[in-house]
C-alpha cells in the first residue's frame, strides 16, 4: 500500500511563502500523477493543483494560479507545491494525493478532482495570519 507523506505546513504572515513537500514510502512517485488539495474549516475540499506523472501537464485552480507552482524532483522522489504571496484565504489543511498508475491517463493529464486520486496524505496545516 502506497503511503503518502505531505509536509511543510507552517504559520506564515500574509505575503510570505511556503513550500510543501509530497513524498512516498517505498514507492517511486515518478509513475504517479500527483494532486494538491486543501480544506479550510467549514468548507469543502478544493483541488488546487495537479501534475501528470510525466510532468508535462499541470493544472491550477483560479484561486492560486500565478502564486503557486507544482513541480517534481524525481531524484528526490518528491513533488513540491511552492506557495508565494500567501493570503489569509489560503489558510487550510493541505493534502497531497496520488493516482494509481494502472488506471491510466495520469501519465499525460491530471484533474483536480477527489475521485481522480487514490492515495492521500495525512494533511499539513498552513496558517496565514499576522
Amino acid at each position: 500500500q502506497l503511503q503518502i507523506v505531505d509536509s511543510g505546513g507552517d504559520w506564515v504572515q500574509p505575503g510570505g511563502s511556503l513550500r510543501l513537500s509530497c513524498t512516498a514510502s517505498g514507492f517511486i512517485l515518478d509513475n504517479y500523477a500527483i494532486g494538491w488539495f486543501r480544506q479550510a474549516p467549514g468548507k469543502e475540499r478544493e483541488g488546487i493543483s495537479c501534475v501528470s506523472s510525466s510532468g508535462g501537464f499541470s493544472s491550477y485552480a483560479v484561486s492560486v494560479k500565478g502564486r503557486f507552482t507544482i513541480s517534481r524532483d524525481n531524484a528526490k522522489n518528491t513533488v513540491y507545491l511552492q506557495m508565494n504571496s500567501l493570503e489569509r484565504g489560503d489558510t487550510a489543511v493541505y493534502y497531497c494525493a496520488a493516482r494509481r498508475p494502472s488506471k491510466g491517463l495520469g501519465s499525460v493529464v491530471c484533474q483536480r478532482r477527489d475521485d481522480f486520486f487514490d492515495y492521500w496524505g495525512q494533511g499539513t496545516q498552513v496558517t496565514v495570519s499576522s
